[in-house]
């Protein structure tokens, strides 16, 4: 019988641990594994799917590069590395370097290679760095920045011990993003002694576990949230100790929320009174409360304040560093940065002057700085592991713009839509080829990293992202093609590591020589690396002594010997064979506060800009002729992000049903089942119309991760379902974060027939 092998789920952000059998290439077998420290053995429906991932017929196998007529030719890599990085220095020499730009680099659970592009991105000084997380949640980063001190400073929510759980635009029973979803779910619900608030203008699976549901309108999440916190306040309960001992500045968003009206924000956002009444009661004399949120709150209206008003749900009543609460947590490797006026003036972007977040710029803006005429207007950018082409928020507006860039170089496993505009094609090692591992460790008190060893071995002429940006790095003249001394000394750090030779090395090497620190990711891969089973595995070592010089007690506690760099040591060992995942540190909760940016460790509670915004809060742009709202992007059992391009994998839904309320349907004379084309002010989609009465009247909906095309039986590519950024806009997006609006998209709906379906499918872009 085949063995079973440890690996992670790459689908969310969880990367729940697995066990897999593997035969000729493929998953066989999927199940959880209960070694994982954190996940314990859960598995959810899509994870099964993983093989769709693995095999399908848009891998690719060799370098492409595009010719004059369009098509793509064979290149061997070392042609390709060349004619890459002269084209890249090239256009850096004539236009600056503000004419590059970087785009992806990590995905859900593909982060191992992200350490060597962004050393890359360094190297070559590429000041623009795009991202899905600046897609989804710059506003929440930049919120965090001004209470905390840190725009990486973010907060897990403790819901297993919590009395009290407040949901906000998130349907954890489908998109999962807590810890063993649904058993958690299930035990919340059951406990008497508990509360499960849900604010959401569906009725989700979540929905109807809960307590309370506030079925709000679309797009009035800030006048919901502002009524609760001016209820609380009226009422007196705010934790007057907490706000005392932790908080400055509560003075001013008292003064501020008492001029709230409450009824006509009630009224707005059309819920009933009393529960939310209720609601806030329960919330806030709760023992303990915590706030959970997701993208249903973040890509609506008003999304940085909505960020704001739900932070300060929890900071109001004393529910931030606390067993039940929320907690801020530690990086074993941060995935955002902190973009800090008073250490460097902060970068713009040169068309829509868009400052920076958490050092990552918004996708919203990347086509406009493409096809501005700004003399410094963006002209060589790399893609990785992204598709931008369908999941950014205005696919026609990419579209237009990447046919304009001078260079475009995308790194994929896959012929995506977005690789289709390359000049040249690099294909990476799929995520279960190579060594991988997730950066997203979210947990406290006790987190927890998984280092993944490949399952397979790459197909044909692929490579790790890891060598990819090591070709490049040396072909751009940033690094040397080995490290002699470096190497010599891991030699002997293997022999001897408890002497501590190794990392003394590499600090003398990089006093001597400071622009190692830049590039420190590839002198690790190309020293300490070749006495590893992976070389690319190497820069954890270098994490894992700066892990421990910040939190050595808490890794300690973890039952691991030694002290500084041989706590180090050990910590970096326990993460190389620790195949199912290790725990990194135990942390206490009082701890917690050491993990804020500001040194006095007390929270800003006013920030001047969201408070004035409060105060004169807009009713925003109403579309007559578009009467629906719809909400792009639901969450449903078989859709997720695009890196399942065969279609077979879903199990249900396969069209991607825009789902209506009833009365809209008879209104519009539109039945189940029956093909409807969705139009906004941008676009236009064919649409499969179901019946659904969990939805308010005037609402509907679409699940986003469809509209991929891809070869049907015959060879010929089709798209399957509703490509959902279509319809939408770059322009309709937060002024502070360009965060989308993807929650309220005005669209109107018309019947067609099935003939004139199939004609405007075959003439969309």
């Amino acid at each position: 019988m085949t063995d079973w092998q440890p690996t992670a789920c790459i689908l969310c952000s969880r990367n729940c641990g697995l066990q897999v059998q593997v035969a000729d290439g493929h998953l066989t077998k999927i199940r959880g594994d209960k070694n994982h420290p954190v996940s314990a053995g859960y598995i959810c429906q899509k994870a099964a799917q993983l093989d769709h991932y693995q095999n399908n017929a848009d891998r690719l196998t060799q370098p492409l590069k595009r010719q004059e007529d369009g098509s793509y030719q064979l290149i061997d890599w070392q042609t390709a590395i060349t004619e890459i990085a002269d084209r890249l220095l090239d256009l850096k020499q004539t236009y600056g370097k503000e004419c590059l730009a970087f785009y992806g680099g990590g995905g859900q659970g593909n982060h191992l290679g992200s350490m060597y592009s962004s050393t890359f991105r360094d190297a070559l000084e590429i000041p623009y760095y795009y991202s899905a997380l600046a897609q989804e949640k710059p506003g929440d980063f930049w919120v965090n920045g001004k209470l905390f001190g840190r725009q990486n400073c973010h907060t897990t929510e403790d819901i297993e011990q919590a009395e009290c759980v407040l949901f906000i635009g998130t349907n954890p029973w489908q998109a999962h993003g807590i810890r063993n979803a649904r058993p958690t779910l299930k035990q919340l619900a059951q406990d008497d002694q508990r509360t499960m608030i849900v604010i959401d203008p569906r009725r989700t699976e979540t929905a109807e576990l809960a307590d309370i549901h506030l079925q709000l309108r679309p797009g009035t999440d800030a006048f919901l949230l502002s009524a609760m916190l001016a209820i609380l306040v009226q009422e007196g309960w705010e934790d007057r100790a907490f706000l005392q001992e932790h908080t400055v500045g509560f003075a001013d968003v008292r003064a501020c929320l008492q001029t709230i009206p409450i009824a006509d924000h009630i009224e707005r956002a059309g819920v009933d009174a009393e529960q939310v009444h209720e609601a806030v009661r329960r919330f806030a004399t709760a023992k303990s409360a915590t706030v959970r949120v997701d993208l249903g709150l973040q890509q609506s209206l008003n999304s940085t304040l909505n960020s704001y008003l739900e932070k300060l749900l929890l900071l109001l009543t004393g529910n931030l560093g606390k067993p039940g609460g929320n907690n801020f947590h530690t990086f074993f490797l941060p995935w955002v940065g902190h973009s800090d006026a008073e250490a460097k003036p902060l970068c713009q972007t040169k068309a829509t002057g868009i400052t920076e977040i958490a050092q990552l710029f918004p996708p919203n803006v990347l086509p406009a700085e493409i096809e501005s005429d700004h003399p410094q207007r963006l002209r060589g950018l790399i893609v990785d592991s992204a598709n931008p082409v369908v999941s950014g928020a205005d696919t026609q507006a990419y579209q237009r713009a990447f046919p304009q860039l001078d260079l475009l170089v995308v790194v994929d496993v896959a012929m995506t839509e977005t690789a289709r505009y390359a000049d040249y094609i690099l294909p990476a090692a799929s995520q279960f080829e190579k060594w991988e591992a997730a950066f997203f460790n979210l947990e406290f008190p006790t987190n927890a990293f998984h280092l993944r060893k490949p399952l397979f071995a790459p197909l044909a002429d692929t490579l790790p992202e890891s060598e990819i940006y090591r070709r490049l790095a040396v072909a751009i003249g940033a690094i040397p093609e080995r490290y002699p001394v470096l190497e010599q000394v891991a030699r002997w750090h293997g022999r001897w590591p408890q002497l501590g030779l190794f990392r003394l090395a590499l600090v003398t090497a990089m006093a001597l020589n400071p622009k190692l620190r830049r590039t420190v990711a590839f002198a690790l891969q190309g020293s300490l690396g070749k006495t590893l089973p992976d070389a690319s595995t190497a820069p954890f070592w270098g994490v894992s002594q700066l892990y421990v010089q910040h939190h050595g007690e808490a890794v300690a506690r973890t039952g691991l010997p030694g002290r500084g760099g041989q706590l180090a040591e050990a910590l970096f060992q326990r993460i190389l064979h620790g195949h199912s995942g290790t725990t990194i540190s135990q942390h206490r909760y009082e701890e917690t506060w050491s993990l804020m940016g500001y040194k006095d460790q007390k929270v800003r509670l006013a920030i001047p800009e969201l408070l004035a915004e409060l105060r004169t809060l807009p009713s925003h742009h109403s579309w007559p002729e578009y009467p629906l709202m719809l909400i792009a992007g639901e969450r449903r059992m078989y859709n997720a992000n695009t890196i399942y391009r065969n279609p077979q994998w879903r199990r249900n839904d396969a069209e991607g049903v825009l789902k209506i309320h009833p009365v809209d349907a008879k209104a519009l004379a539109l039945a189940e089942d029956e093909k409807a084309v969705c139009e906004s002010p941008w676009g236009q989609v064919t649409v499969q119309v179901k019946l659904c009465d969990t939805l308010r009247p005037g609402v509907v909906s679409l699940p986003h991760g469809y509209g991929l095309d891809y070869p049907d039986a015959n060879g010929k590519r089709t798209r399957y379902g509703p490509l959902l950024n279509l319809l939408t806009d770059a322009q309709h997006c937060d002024t502070i974060s360009a965060t989308p609006f993807h929650k309220n998209v005005p669209v109107r709906l018309r019947p067609i027939d099935m003939a004139r379906a199939a004609s405007l499918e075959e003439s969309l872009p």
